[in-house]
């Protein structure tokens, strides 16, 4: 009796103790699944509040859209020394605080950060002296016109590969009558002007329509009747002053130019006389072009993008002409709202390149469009592919739809642009878990991982 006894004291003890173990995996159990819960719905909560609040601005939530950004590695790793150092010297305005903006710097100062330096702040001194932060509320180019009588040009779609197309018909220019109605001073303004806009809506509208990082412009010089009539001494100047501002202030924005209907006369006089003013690497990016060869635009140009007179099919009749209709994504409601819209965000997929051609990694990265976020949350994936308010359902457009995505980040700063603060990692343990992305609606982010917390980083970028 004794030894039974024994034995079911000690089956007792082994109960208690099966018990027990069995209640702490409970509690430990409980506690993550409580911990996922509570993760869930605060990510829940902040996505509600930012409905809420995008609904007080609009009337429809504004969905979010994937650009595509190939990165050479050396480049960037110049980029960041470049920030750094600028940031030392208080010379990194938020709205300047771009990758690509100091990139194109480098590029025009051959890498040399130091040259780069003095070429930023050189910059900097020139947009405060001339007013540009502010040119496009303070300067109203009344006499356009009348100008583009004298002087046709203007933006008019865009290349192949989603850049904007510029277009000057030099031929027809008029220096003498151009003069009568309005100063080399006010043109020069105008011309600041328009590439401010190029940067802070055309480059952006092009990014989003193309889906791939945009920030220059395929140019197209039209020289058909020009002469020696033309190159006056006020054509002269007025030509120095832009190449000045266009080199020193906004370099390495011009991806390539066609100089067309080229004669014999112009080879052999005007353009020996014309690259005086242009730097060697503006020139290297420049291709003359006689009458008989105006077909090669069509290789770099859609033909519905290209007006009729440069051998394309367009002629945008109702709106007196190609270089007066400003036709492009700019002009597209939809886009506009996402480039004009503090709350709009962007995915964008970083791929860097190795020796040119192996590729080194490839993630993602939530950006908004315009402005930084300032908080530090874990977001919870989730689509607006199936809202009926999205307008991405809705739209009719000659340009490609805006994909939805899942992520969405608030954006507080109007005033700043593509953060270059952009290479936090992946984030593992955001909220003690792995959070499981959901698949994405976009083609250019099939490649990425379904495993990864996404987090929002106090610089605004998403990582």
């Amino acid at each position: 009796m004794s030894g039974l006894e024994g034995l079911g004291a000690q089956d007792e003890i082994r109960e208690r103790r099966s018990d027990l173990e069995n209640s702490e995996d409970e509690r430990r159990r409980s506690k993550i699944a409580h911990l996922k819960k509570k993760a869930i719905n605060a990510s829940n909560k902040f996505t509600h509040s930012l409905k809420k609040r995008g609904k007080r601005k609009i009337d429809y939530r504004v969905p979010s859209v994937s650009i595509e950004d190939v990165r050479d590695v050396k480049e960037e790793s110049a980029v960041h020394e470049l920030r750094q150092r600028l940031l030392d010297k208080d010379l990194l305005p938020p709205r300047h605080d771009d990758y690509h903006t100091l990139l194109r710097f480098l590029k025009a100062r051959e890498f040399n950060i130091e040259r780069t330096i003095q070429m930023w702040e050189e910059m900097l001194n020139w947009r405060k002296e001339y007013g540009t932060d502010t040119i496009l509320e303070d300067f109203e180019f009344e006499e356009l016109e009348d100008v583009l009588q004298y002087y046709p040009q203007g933006y008019h779609g865009v290349d192949k590969e989603g850049r904007p197309v510029y277009i000057e018909r030099l031929g027809k220019a008029h220096p003498s009558r151009l003069m009568r109605i309005t100063t080399i001073d006010r043109y020069l303004k105008y011309h600041v002007q328009e590439f401010e806009k190029a940067l802070l809506e055309k480059f952006p509208a092009c990014s989003i329509a193309a889906k791939r990082q945009i920030c220059s412009t395929t140019t197209i010089l039209d020289v058909q009747g020009l002469g020696m009539k033309n190159f006056t001494r006020t054509a002269a100047n007025l030509v120095a002053a832009m190449a000045k501002i266009d080199n020193n202030y906004y370099p390495e924005t011009l991806h390539r130019m066609f100089v067309v209907n080229a004669g014999p006369g112009f080879k052999k006089m005007l353009w020996p006389a014309a690259q005086k003013f242009l730097d060697p690497k503006t020139i290297s990016k420049i291709q003359v072009l006689e009458p008989k060869f105006l077909c090669k635009l069509l290789e770099v140009i859609d033909s519905s993008q290209l007006p009729d007179f440069l051998g394309g099919s367009c002629t945008c009749a109702a709106d007196g002409g190609c270089l007066r209709s400003n036709k492009g994504p700019w002009n597209d409601p939809e886009i506009m709202k996402l480039v004009n819209n503090a709350e709009a965000t962007f995915v964008r997929q970083i791929t860097r390149i190795v020796n040119d051609q192996q590729k080194l990694d490839s993630y993602i990265q939530i950006r908004p469009l315009k402005g930084r976020g300032s908080d530090t949350m874990t977001v919870e994936s989730g689509s607006d592919v199936d809202d009926p308010c999205s307008p991405t359902g809705q739209r009719s457009s000659s340009f490609p739809r805006l994909d939805p995505v899942h992520e969405e980040a608030r954006a507080s700063d109007p005033n700043s642009y593509y953060s270059c603060d952009d290479h936090f990692g992946l984030v593992d343990e955001a909220t003690g878990y792995d959070q499981e992305v959901g698949h994405t609606q976009g083609q250019s982010l099939n490649d990425m991982g379904n495993s990864s917390s996404v987090k929002i980083s106090n610089s605004g970028g998403i990582s």
